[in-house]
């Protein structure tokens, strides 16, 4: 008899050696759900579709593998599986639609969770695999006899990209994706025909052997020279400062960036879309550095600095202020995830951020010029002042009450739009989460984000601040909420409009249609599961909102709308509006 591998088998060879058959809980579905859960996926975020049924099927089948949460879409399931990735760190998050109509719905999200570096595993069932190559057009897509299109949208957005639509690699092609994703940290993308997750096969019978992911190291030599550099740098400099970014979270350097501050004696501040990343109660810690809108006396030590380490930076327009920053960049040491540069160069690529910052650490002289020179202009800020009875509730007077509801037992997740600044003012107590969307911006996304964090960490209370324009595009996952018993605080801020795009660019396209919030609410809750629902204008009633959600209704998901006037904006929110909008309107360049 023949053994080699890749010979045609005779028909006696057949005959004598009959495949061994799979177990019957062997399927790809099955196997699927394993590996999942082995990464922390435990909750699956969903939305049936007759392509992927037969996979819901399987991915539940197994008691202890993952649990699908059914969302009423599928963009609100990837936002929920962007918010479930937040929660663990930067773990994985996974959501599973229907082919095409499904995929393009997700697709935004899905973008949004390549744009903020998360592991977001997106599994679309996918046409019957008899189908490819067959000439045939099948419904869900655009009419012509071509399965590609959802996939070449997705190429752009996704770092690994499986079709799964035989059953012999598709144990490799699953593993493949769910490693890439976890170590590209960025979202991948599996479509898997719907007619192979319940068959058993052979490749599946065992249980997988356990991600092993090669670390990844720094190149030695090239690691001494940078942290040689940098220390040469910044120990000339008489009053330098340390800013941390968000890519410190993929780069899992927030440690070591805190072991840098302890040693060094900079003042400390972070970049808006990493806060959160850095505990605020260190003890030299001076709040966000946001250009023109910044902490106050923040921005002042940061560009007043002689040198000035960014730790992860995104330099964007939004995060400039409209490019409006009034940094050098020959003052600058910008440390990326594996690459660090010293003002117009030396360059340094293969060195890992937590590595150099880790051993920078070691080589810096000890300076606290530049925190003194804060303590000096420091001024504590003012209180609100106080609201007489009956007076229409002011912004600042709402987050003054949030402020005091923060503990560490509490995460924050902030919309897009004039929730942006207000949250940026508080002051985050230890071990308290803080969540937002900073480079892609599509509001709407921290409903479905509140519904995934909430469900990851059951520990902590969201307290979610939205805007009411946001809220309209994605209001329908709080029905998923109550009915997954999530004890969420949402507050919703009824100033009726698109605020932040007032502040850009005014129109009567920014002036929306009022909605009764609490009554859309109590129609989801529908006496099923606990709600309790509340709509204040008043500071009195915003205090008896607030002692009912931590009181007696701690554990039902709180919905407070607050009722504000449209132009009680924040001060920041103007300021950044006025310059995002002139950067939008520069003339085009010279020919």
């Amino acid at each position: 008899m023949d053994t080699t591998i890749g010979s045609v088998p005779s028909a006696s060879d057949a005959a004598s050696l009959p495949p061994a058959p799979a177990p019957r809980e062997a399927t790809l579905g099955r196997h699927l759900a394993r590996r999942l859960a082995e990464v922390g996926a435990r909750d699956v975020f969903t939305v049936p579709g007759d392509f992927n049924l037969t996979l819901l099927d399987e991915l539940e089948a197994k008691p202890g593998g993952v649990r699908l949460v059914g969302c009423c879409n599928e963009l609100n399931a990837a936002y929920a599986a962007d918010g479930y990735a937040r929660a663990r760190g930067g773990g994985v998050g996974a959501c599973a639609v229907t082919f095409t109509v499904g995929g393009l719905s997700a697709i935004n999200a899905v973008a949004g969770a390549f744009s903020e570096n998360l592991p977001v595993v997106c599994i679309v069932g996918g046409p019957n695999s008899n189908d490819y190559g067959s000439n045939r057009i099948l419904h869900h897509t655009i009419g012509l006899p071509d399965f590609t299109q959802e996939l070449r949208c997705f190429q752009t957005v996704t770092c690994y990209q499986a079709v799964v639509n035989n059953l012999e690699d598709a144990h490799e092609q699953i593993d493949a994706a769910i490693s890439t994703a976890l170590k590209e940290s960025k979202p991948v993308y599996i479509s898997i025909s719907c007619n192979l997750p319940s068959i058993p096969h052979p490749t599946f019978s065992r249980h997988p052997v356990p991600f092993f992911l090669s670390p990844r190291l720094s190149n030695q030599m090239n690691l001494e020279a940078a942290v040689e550099s940098a220390a040469a740098f910044l120990n000339k400099a008489v009053k330098p400062v340390l800013v941390g970014g968000p890519k410190m979270r993929v780069a899992k350097a927030c440690k070591s960036f805190i072991e840098l501050a302890d040693a060094c004696g900079y003042p400390v501040a972070v970049m808006p879309s990493a806060k959160g990343l850095v505990p605020e109660h260190h003890p030299r810690f001076i709040g966000t550095y946001w250009g023109a809108v910044s902490t106050p006396f923040c921005a002042e030590i940061v560009e007043s600095a002689d040198a000035y380490l960014f730790a992860g930076p995104i330099f964007n327009d939004y995060s400039s202020v409209g490019y409006s920053l009034l940094l050098k960049k020959e003052k600058a040491i910008i440390v990326q995830p594996d690459r660090v540069v010293i003002g117009h160069g030396p360059a340094f690529g293969c060195v890992l951020m937590k590595d150099f910052l880790h051993a920078l650490a070691a080589r810096l002289k000890k300076n606290t010029a530049a925190y003194e020179n804060y303590r000096r202009i420091y001024v504590p800020p003012g209180e609100p002042p106080l609201s007489e009875p009956g007076e229409p509730l002011r912004v600042n007077v709402l987050f003054q009450h949030i402020q005091k509801m923060l503990s560490v037992n509490s995460a924050v997740i902030a919309e897009t739009g004039d929730s942006w600044f207000n949250c940026q003012k508080l002051k985050l107590p230890e071990g308290c989460g803080y969540e937002f969307q900073m480079q892609y911006g599509s509001i709407g996304w921290s409903v479905g984000a509140t519904l995934g964090y909430a469900q990851a960490a059951k520990d902590k209370r969201v307290i979610a601040c939205i805007g009411d324009g946001s809220f309209q595009v994605t209001a329908q996952e709080v029905s998923t909420m109550l009915r997954w018993g999530q004890k969420s605080i949402i507050f919703l801020i009824n100033n009726g409009g698109y605020t932040i795009e007032v502040e850009i660019h005014d129109g009567p396209y920014n002036v929306i249609k009022n909605w009764n919030y609490t009554g859309v609410v109590e129609a989801f809750h529908n006496a099923e599961g606990k709600c309790y629902t509340a709509k204040v204008r008043t500071e009195e009633e915003l205090k008896e909102a607030i002692e009912e959600a931590q009181g007696p209704k701690k554990d039902c998901l709180c919905f407070i709308e607050v009722i504000v006037h449209k132009d009680d904006t924040s001060k920041e929110l103007l300021e950044w509006g006025s310059r995002v909008s002139a950067a939008n309107s520069r003339p085009p360049n010279p020919q």
